[in-house]
């Protein structure tokens, strides 16, 4: 039986180091924003939900997703972020599924990185739950940098989610990132031999 352990977090809060480092250790991690982008591209299952709900004023001149338009567009009214929500979260679960119960077979230990894992209610889905924490001020901070945003930007997009003070309740471990990217690793190998 396969082991499978979620890692999440918050937006900013170190997640990519973290896989990156779980794949460096030679580990299989399923990421869920790069199931997204798939299901994304053009002719995806998203590409087409996201059309037919939208229209092609999201699409680039070459006809793919203009992602910042898409993603001005969701965050513009918490009414397009349900919908949104509801539109999507159906289509993702299926094919984060699959993609599942296809790397599980010849795995012992199997990752999934799912930023939304506690708020979509994927927390049956694994054995243990890794929390990539940082505290709301370095997040804030790291998203303004990483990502161009102004404070209000930034703030809107942290909002979207459930803070990570209060997913700290469903972790089976805590992976703190308030300091080093250095120690942000040393935490994840420990983890690892841990297992």
């Amino acid at each position: 039986m396969t082991k499978i352990i979620g890692i999440t977090g918050g937006i900013a809060s170190g997640k990519s180091t973290v896989v990156e480092e779980i794949r460096r250790a030679g580990y299989q991690v399923i990421d869920a924003d790069e199931v997204v982008h798939g299901l994304q591209s053009k002719g995806g299952k998203l590409y087409q939900a996201l059309l037919g709900w939208l229209g092609p004023d999201i699409l680039t001149a070459e006809g793919q997703l203009d992602r910042p338009k898409l993603s001005q567009l969701i965050f513009s009214s918490a009414e397009n972020q349900a919908k949104s929500a509801t539109l999507q979260n159906h289509i993702i679960r299926q094919a984060l599924a699959q993609e599942r119960d296809r790397l599980s077979e010849g795995q012992d230990i199997l990752f999934m990185d799912i930023p939304l894992l506690v708020e979509l209610d994927y927390l049956d889905w694994f054995d243990q739950i890794w929390l990539v924490y940082v505290d709301e001020h370095q997040q804030l901070h790291r998203l303004m940098e990483r990502n161009g945003y102004s404070q209000v930007q930034a703030k809107q997009r942290i909002a979207t989610q459930m803070p990570l003070s209060d997913k700290k309740q469903y972790a089976d471990l805590l992976l703190d990132n308030n300091g080093s990217p250095e120690d942000l690793k040393k935490q994840v190998q420990l983890a690892l031999k841990n297992l």
